[in-house]
Formats: structure tokens, sequence, C-alpha cells
């Protein structure tokens, strides 16, 4: 594995369904109904959802009433992580970025694990064979915590060209399905936008995260004041794996959205007992690098001596000593077991 440093990447830089001959068949009754001559039960088609009634605002709205409950918690749960990030800084809300989209990753097939997302967007270094998927992670990363709306001034097809970096069909199929959504509450027009993407011809793989993304953020700029946007992948992918009706496919959101909150907010939680500790571990050493290494461990996952010395300003020697003495002191860990190109994270 060969690192070469680089400057640091800047912070802020399905299908709908088809109708079949069945079609007309649809029962609302049991998967198998006797006949009336006795015969062997016949297995009948569930219920299916067609485009229109999927992405009819009014159904979303009157799904809303009737979840209230749910989307309460959920508005809870984020208030409170939104609450927290107000004061904590850039550097937590790269690192709950970081870790939701490659749990969106997860969530889409593409298994790109937080430690190689984090060095690939601090030093574009260790990208090998999926160096375009990391480049969408990338994106992905820099959209969630980076500056620009998902719904701007010029309507919905210019916010969504300029979010996205590209137009076309898809956009503009996006941005129709979303006219008339202005009524429902920024959570649930999160979930129709999800739902909406993934309908709107979009492809499969890394194009999920995309939509994911994009309903995060879209919440988040509503709501959000110290968060830039709604964790929905974060610790599960419940919220992106609702199916079936308008009601379904909500509730899933809600309760993801609730949970994935909750997460980040035991990711904070975690990360501000071990600076704490770090702290107090290093309050006997002299010099400005132990303090700011500790800032660096606790805005990246993985750290690398390049990445520590780009971020901190000293020379690699000073960096090294000190980033040995804290794997001694039980600060960080190395995590590669290597004597070259080794990698430190936070001992949490």
């Amino acid at each position: 594995m060969h690192i070469m440093m680089r400057k640091a990447s800047p912070f802020l830089d399905e299908l709908s369904d088809l109708p079949s001959l069945y079609d007309d068949q649809e029962s609302e009754e049991a998967w198998f109904l006797p006949d009336d001559a006795g015969e062997a039960a016949v297995p009948t088609q569930r219920p299916r959802v067609g485009r229109g009634d999927l992405f009819d605002p009014e159904a979303w709205l009157a799904a809303q009433g009737t979840l209230s409950g749910d989307l309460a918690s959920a508005c809870l749960a984020y208030g409170r992580l939104d609450a927290k990030l107000a004061g904590a800084g850039e550097g937590m809300r790269l690192r709950l970025a970081l870790q939701e989209v490659a749990d969106l990753g997860w969530f889409a097939g593409s298994r790109i694990g937080v430690e190689r997302l984090s060095l690939f967007f601090a030093l574009r270094v260790g990208a090998g064979d999926d160096a375009a998927l990391l480049g969408q992670f990338s994106w992905g990363v820099r959209r969630l915590i980076g500056p620009g709306k998902v719904e701007g001034q010029g309507g919905w097809v210019s916010s969504f060209a300029t979010f996205l970096g590209f137009g076309g069909e898809v956009v503009l199929d996006l941005a129709e399905t979303m006219d008339g959504t202005e009524a429902l509450h920024p959570v649930t027009q999160a979930a129709f936008l999800f739902h909406a993407w993934k309908m709107a011809g979009a492809e499969r793989g890394a194009r999920d995260i995309e939509g994911g993304v994009l309903a995060a953020r879209l919440a988040g700029e509503k709501l959000g004041r110290g968060a830039l946007f709604l964790p929905l992948a974060l610790g599960s992918g419940t919220a992106l794996r609702g199916q079936g009706t308008v009601p379904a496919r909500l509730a899933a959101f809600y309760r993801g959205a609730e949970q994935a909150s909750l997460s980040a907010l035991m990711m904070i939680e975690r990360m501000v007992d071990w600076e704490a500790r770090a702290r107090e571990a290093l309050k006997d050493c002299s010099g400005r690098t132990p303090g700011e290494l500790v800032q660096v461990f606790a805005r990246w996952p993985m750290v690398s001596a390049p990445m520590a010395e780009e971020h901190v300003g000293a020379s690699r020697a000073a960096v090294q000593r000190n980033l040995d003495m804290m794997t001694v002191r039980g600060v960080i860990r190395e995590i590669t077991g290597q004597g070259r190109y080794r990698i430190w994270t936070a001992a949490l």
C-alpha cells in the first residue's frame, strides 16, 4: 500500500410496479383462498401500489396524519441531535457525514468501510479499483456538510440539477413528481423524495447514495441549525427499506430516521467522552501538537501520519513522536500492524 501525501480535500467544498395481466385480479384477502368447488387453494396476487397512488401528495399527507406519533418521535430525536451539533463544530458533523455515507453504501450494496472513505476523502489515497465508487462516496460527504440546497430558489429542476451536478430526464421526472409536496412536513417530504428518486429511473448501486443524500439534506436544511442533514442510514437502513403502501413506507422512514438520529447522538457522546479522557491523559505534555492531534482524531475515524502532519502543521518527526506517545498511553491505537504506512484510530 503506497500512500502519497496530497492536500486534504475541502470540508465544505424501485422501479415502479409495472402493470400486469393480473392487475384486475388483485385482492385484499389472504394469499390462498379455497374456491367454491372445494378444490385446492389457488394463490392470489398481493395488492400492488401503482405509481399514481404512490406519488399522490394527498396520500402522503393522509398517511402523515395517521402516523403523527411516529413523526413526533423522529423529530424529537433529531431535535436533540441538532442541539448537540449546534455547538459541536465542523469536525463532528464531518465525522457523522462520513459514517452516514459509509452506511448508505452498505444499504446500496457498495461496501466501502468508513476507514477507506476517510483516508480517500482526506488525502485521495487507497482508491485502487474503487476510485469511481469512492469518488461518489466523497461527493455524498461533501453534499451532506457543504453549501447548496436541495430546494433552492429556481424551482425543483434547477435545484436538483445544481445539487446533483447533472440534469437530464431523470431530474425532470423527479422535479415533476415533487410538484405539490410543499404542504408535507419536511421529514415526510424527504421520504417522498427518496422513494421518488428510486422510481425516477436511476440505476441501482451508488446512485442509491444520491437518493439518500438528497432526502437527508432536504430535511436537514428545513429543520436543522447545527445538523445540516437528517441521518437516515446511520446504524441501520430502516428508513430506506420501506416497501408497499404509502403508510408502510412512511412508517419505516420515520422509525429509521429516529433510530439513525439516536445512533448519531451515541457517536457524539462516545467522542466527547474520549476527548475528555484523551486530554486528561496528555495534560502533562508540553507544546500544542498533542492537543491538536486530539482534535484531528475527534474529527477523523482513521488517521495516517501524513494526514496528521497536514492538519497539525508540525514536522513529520514531531507528529510521529506524539503519535507513538499517544499510542503508549492508550489514547489512540494503531490498526494495520505494519511497520510502514501505519494508520491510527481513537481508542474509544
